[in-house]
């Protein structure tokens, strides 16, 4: 467990730090190669007269960046025969951890020493540069704008902080639903960049996809230029084995033009630093070590970035241009139920509480063989349709309940609601028990469509699509395809394995026909499809429907 002592941050009590922090200032290690890369994308050279320009490091830890910026400020000042002294006001580096803002400071003092510095020149410039306090709260009132705020910042979710991070969330308005404190580091940079000033950060990249970006994808969206988006998920980028799905992100203020995405390969750092900018920055072409393209046109508003190839971008943009999203043709989605107390409200005991009460549960590894394969698991349903039952009307559950009742009151929800402390997170939506739906596990390589044709509700790890006024069946057939494959493909989150997110807010994403411009002899086809499980047979029909041309068609693999 981390507290505020070895992280710098307010822990809140009986939380422990996400999987990615593994260091004592909330930040994991940055290995050298990497920090040189981003150095280099972000324009942070030596022929440049770095002495009159600013670099914040907005959370140094023992200095891995700072170290390398303040390489490259020495060379600069020897390019440009400016005194090292007259570099006084050239970096701000802040460190909430005090004990690592010392470390920092002894590191960078041998470096200048080393450099030929004279003692007092070396002790004058790292009082000036580094400091020990909080960004997110002090950059906030500086008036000095930077030309360059590059660094690798925390990744702790705000639930994990004291208060939920509610200090941090009343500064930074980007900071929605269950962000990281990184999101509130990336406003804070880029409010304080000058005019042409750079952004570079290597950081997990999830906010680029998920809800809880959507605010700092707004704000980069209106005065900002992505430059270059780099995944780094096979790549050997930090000195810990991490869970931070990382990407080295440029972002200029200024209008935005053209994008270089791309994803480095493990091994990538053999290439060398001087090609792997090259290949980054457009200037060469792809490699074993990146996958790169130019992308011409940028996302605008909040809506998730896809960062795949060219071909692909421009059949996405065509076919969402065409087709409204699911939702816009009546199909629904949602997720199944979350408990706050799995072990108190999942059985496979049938007779656990009264049969009234035990509603029959789908979970993920239910739905694995193309159809649900019930495996007898019920949820003890403490709701009716009019809302919670009243105990006193079931004896057994109550007992049930009463066995857990001091558990169940220390969740999160028992405590908002002292007087329901029995019930779930999620509310039972009855109605959804006796409708068809199509289920979706939260992980798979594959997007897989199952029916359930009423009686069964879904848990957590499963989401769901009401058909509307599709057929549920032809509706599967659809969304067994590649098109819908590719839809989430672009917009979702890969995991480690080839696993894919098959979260609502990527489903939602999926392009569809209005349900009248199915004719019966397609939607038929698409029943046999999908019943049968044939991709093949479901990608012709969805060729039809999306007027697919043949190169299109190889785009998705046909």
């Amino acid at each position: 467990m981390l507290d505020q002592a070895t992280t710098g941050y307010a822990m809140a009590p009986e939380q422990t730090a996400p999987l990615c922090v593994r260091e004592k200032s909330g930040v994991v290690y940055t290995k050298r190669w990497v920090v040189e890369l981003l150095l280099d994308l972000a324009g942070y050279l030596p022929e440049k007269a770095l002495a009159g320009e600013l670099l914040v490091e907005p959370s140094a830890g023992d200095g891995s960046f700072l170290l390398g910026a303040v390489a490259r400020l020495i060379e600069s000042c020897l390019l440009h025969k400016t005194p090292l002294i007259e570099s006084k006001a050239a970096i701000i580096a802040y460190e909430l951890d005090a004990a690592s803002a010392d470390r920092a400071r002894r590191s960078v003092s041998d470096l200048l020493l080393g450099a030929g510095a004279k003692e007092g020149d070396a002790d004058v410039l790292v009082d000036s540069w580094i400091r020990t306090g909080d960004y997110l709260l002090e950059s906030r009132g500086m008036r000095s704008k930077a030309d360059f705020v590059i660094g690798n910042p925390p990744y702790i979710r705000l639930e994990d902080l004291e208060d939920g991070g509610l200090l941090y969330r009343s500064a930074y308005p980007t900071m929605k639903g269950r962000a990281d404190i990184y999101v509130a580091f990336f406003e804070a940079a880029l409010r304080q960049l000058a005019p042409g000033g750079v952004c570079g950060f290597i950081c997990a990249d999830r906010w680029m996809f998920n809800q809880y970006g959507g605010e700092l994808r707004k704000l980069v969206a209106s005065g900002f230029s992505v430059e270059t988006v780099a995944q780094m998920h096979q790549a050997d980028a930090f000195e810990d084995q991490v869970s931070a799905y990382p990407a080295v992100t440029i972002i200029r203020r200024a209008p935005q033009g053209s994008v270089v995405v791309a994803s480095l390969s493990p091994g990538a750092e053999r290439k060398g630093v001087r090609a792997l900018v090259q290949e980054l920055s457009g200037s060469a072409g792809s490699s074993e070590a990146t996958n790169a393209a130019r992308l011409e046109k940028w996302f605008k508003g909040s809506g998730p970035w896809s960062l795949i190839e060219p071909g692909k971008q421009a059949l996405l943009r065509r076919l969402e241009a065409e087709f409204p999203m699911l939702e816009a043709t009546s199909a629904r989605v949602g997720i199944g139920i979350a408990t706050g107390a799995d072990n108190v409200f999942i059985t496979s005991d049938a007779g656990a509480v009264e049969s009234e009460r035990m509603l029959p549960l789908t979970l993920a590894q239910d739905v694995r063989g193309g159809e649900v394969a019930w495996s007898g698991t019920y949820l003890v349903n403490p709701w009716n349709g009019r809302g919670l039952v009243d105990l006193n009307e079931y004896p057994k559950l109550q007992v049930h309940f009463e066995k857990y009742r001091e558990r169940l009151e220390k969740r999160h929800v028992g405590k908002r609601n002292p007087g329901s402390w029995y019930r779930t997170i999620d509310r039972v939506d009855h109605a959804l028990i006796r409708a068809e739906k199509l289920y979706l596990p939260d992980m798979a390589t594959r997007i897989a469509p199952v029916l359930d044709s009423g009686g069964t509700y879904p848990h957590h790890n499963l989401y769901f699509i009401t058909p509307g006024l599709w057929d549920a069946r032809a509706l599967g057939g659809l969304l067994l395809s590649d098109v819908a494959q590719f839809f989430v493909e672009a917009y979702g989150v890969r995991m480690r394995g080839g696993y894919l997110r098959f979260q609502a807010q990527y489903l939602r994403r999926i392009s569809l026909p209005y349900v009248s411009d199915v004719s019966s002899a397609q939607a038929k086809a698409l029943i046999v499809a999908f019943e049968t499980r044939d991709v093949a047979a479901a990608n012709a029909v969805a060729a039809e429907l999306y007027g697919l041309s043949k190169a299109e068609q190889g785009i998705l693999g046909y």
